[in-house]
């Protein structure tokens, strides 16, 4: 069975398809409904502006196909912009409505305090344990670019947050849903071990 990891013209996905096969699993990069049914497990990656990515979810009409793969149990990891699309809405491109698969809003960095976007490395702090963070030493260091974050960064569904000032949550999930709001395909031999982790939870 393969992965499939969804095309939605976001970017970035020849990356992520090298990496999660890097790390052991078969892939096939698709917008396809049949071959998105039949896979075994998402992968939702993402570069670019949430108004953009959930018009071409919607144009592909992607956006009740992943939710109702996600309802009947099917496995979901996004990346980056991938992340913060599980969430319920964004305010990049105004207020846009995302897919609503966890709770909570991917909000701007606070102006005027920050540099934005917050690009490069930042450390991972766990905030509560999950089999994706197996193995990873403390003061592990992540690859970083985004203008948003999701808010607040103290609920359940996040599992490890970086500190930029405010909380930045990291690494998001509940029950068969996973995000990354770093690359891990730019992020080194960590990225590496987090893939081999990302890989594990798909496949079980």
């Amino acid at each position: 069975m393969k992965t499939a990891i969804i095309d939605y013209d976001a970017g970035n996905l020849m990356n992520v398809k090298r990496a999660a096969e890097r790390a052991g699993l078969n892939t096939v990069v698709t917008r396809d409904r049949e071959e998105i049914r039949n896979a075994s497990a998402l992968i939702l990656p993402g570069v670019g502006a949430m108004g953009d990515a959930m018009e071409k979810l919607g144009r592909y009409d992607l956006i009740s196909l992943i939710k109702e793969e996600v309802q009947r149990g099917k496995k979901l990891c996004g990346i980056c912009l991938g992340m913060q699309a599980l969430y319920e809405c964004s305010e990049e491109n105004g207020m846009t409505k995302a897919l609503g698969l966890l709770p909570g809003k991917i909000a701007a960095f606070p102006q005027g305090k920050l540099k934005v976007p917050h690009m490069g490395w930042n450390e991972l702090v766990l905030r509560r344990p999950h089999e994706v963070m197996t193995g990873l030493l403390p003061h592990s260091y992540v690859y970083f670019v985004h203008s948003y974050y999701k808010v607040p960064g103290d609920t359940d569904d996040v599992i490890a947050y970086s500190d930029y000032g405010v909380p930045v949550p990291a690494v998001v999930g509940k029950d068969n849903v996973l995000g990354f709001q770093f690359h891990p395909e730019k992020s080194g031999d960590i990225g590496i071990l987090i893939w081999k982790n990302i890989a594990s939870w798909l496949q079980k």
